[in-house]
């Protein structure tokens, strides 16, 4: 799955903690749920949106 960089860096912006001694795969497999999650939104969004019409 491929995650343009703006979408990458704003994501892990967000999740990014000093306090926390996070690795960089579990970073990683945060973004790629945070963006499957997001498009897995708008899908939803779409077909109830087509389910109202």
């Amino acid at each position: 799955m491929e995650i343009d960089e703006k979408t990458y860096n704003e994501i892990a912006e967000l999740i990014h903690s000093n306090e926390s001694p996070v690795g960089i795969d579990a970073k990683k497999t945060h973004i790629l749920i945070l963006h499957k999650l997001t498009q897995i939104e708008k899908r939803l969004y779409e077909l109830e949106k087509k389910e109202s019409s």
